[in-house]
């Protein structure tokens, strides 16, 4: 079985704000930057890093999950990075076999639990979008702000909507949005049962 990584960076600002990471990493597989936040939508991501698993044949074979290749700490909570790696290392491996690989009803049932106020929520997104490009940023701020609404559990919508933002202003009101989680995770937890270490 063979494997390509593909990364895409989820920024509005485009190149300009996202190019400069790939550059410092040095990557050497393939790098695209969605200005337009697509593949977000039509993947379900609410957050980053997001990882989704895509066999030969197109299928999804694990939807959208956080995605660290190793382990993080981000304030309260453990992120087991490793043993991510180690179970998308086992699917390279064995494919349709390995324990990692979700039947295609458990991807279905994944990806169809999207509430519908997530759909239009991601409507006046791309609206917001447009109105930012063309320099209306009041109005764009009206859509940022239902998108928001409609969809709080969507991290990505947050930080693009505060893109006129001061950097001060963005972390306070990341910070705000944080506290109100109340104990709940801020990246969902993985489910990787069983997961061996991911090793060198």
């Amino acid at each position: 079985m063979g494997f390509e990584l593909v990364a895409v960076a989820e920024d509005a600002g485009g190149e300009l704000a996202a190019g400069r990471y790939y550059d410092a990493a040095g990557a050497t597989f393939t790098t695209l930057i969605d200005a337009r936040h697509t593949v977000s939508a039509l993947y379900g991501m609410v957050n980053v890093p997001t990882g989704v698993w895509i066999d030969e044949a197109g299928r999804i074979v694990r939807p959208g999950e956080v995605a660290f290749s190793r382990d993080f700490s981000f304030l309260s909570e453990a992120i087991p990075g490793s043993a991510y790696v180690a179970a998308l290392r086992d699917w390279v491996t064995n494919g349709a076999d390995s324990r990692f690989a979700l039947p295609q009803r458990a991807v279905a049932e994944a990806l169809g639990d999207r509430p519908q106020a997530a759909d239009f929520a991601i409507a006046h997104f791309g609206l917001a979008l447009a109105l930012h490009e063309r320099g209306d940023e009041k109005l764009a701020g009206e859509h940022w702000r239902r998108a928001q609404e409609l969809h709080p559990a969507s991290w990505s919508i947050h930080r693009q909507a505060w893109v006129s933002l001061t950097e001060d202003e963005r972390r306070a009101l990341w910070m705000e949005k944080y506290e109100a989680l109340d104990g709940a995770p801020y990246y969902a937890p993985l489910d990787l049962p069983d997961a061996p270490p991911a090793g060198d």
